[in-house]
């Protein structure tokens, strides 16, 4: 037994050394697993891609500034519009091709309702992109 041994008078006393036996027997399971498995890992398929040739294109779309003051007043790339107008600019502009970005810009004192009505309605005119501006603290 691992922990105990037989002396000359015949009682036992324990003894003092690892058995290292089964510790070698588990690693070289161990070793003899991972050669059979690390081939397995490394074995790929051979697949014949396609190839396709294209310029890609940098151009970037337009963007459009829709800014909302503190009192709800809307701004169309800073120039005043009014809510009857920002509907047919929308629309146009989810026509455009490509469709611009929207980046709206409220005031810290804009209502909430104000701003998700503004932005259900560019969703609504089709406008894909859109974006809030902020000023980072410092």
């Amino acid at each position: 037994m691992a922990f105990g041994g037989f002396n000359q008078e015949g009682s036992s006393a324990p003894m003092g050394e690892i058995n290292m036996v089964p510790l070698i027997d588990v690693m070289l399971v161990l070793l003899i697993v991972f050669m059979i498995t690390a081939p397995l890992l490394t074995h790929s398929i051979k697949i014949d891609l396609p190839t396709a040739a294209s310029e890609s294109t940098n151009e970037k779309p337009d963007t459009v500034t829709l800014a909302i003051d503190g009192d709800g007043a809307l701004y169309w790339n800073d120039q005043p519009i009014d809510d009857e107008a920002l509907g047919i600019r929308l629309a146009e502009a989810a026509l455009a091709d490509p469709q611009p970005d929207l980046h709206l810009r409220a005031d810290r004192d804009t209502r909430y309702q104000r701003l998700a009505e503004i932005m259900a309605e560019a969703r609504v005119a089709g406008i894909r992109n859109m974006g809030f501006i902020t000023t980072p603290d410092r």
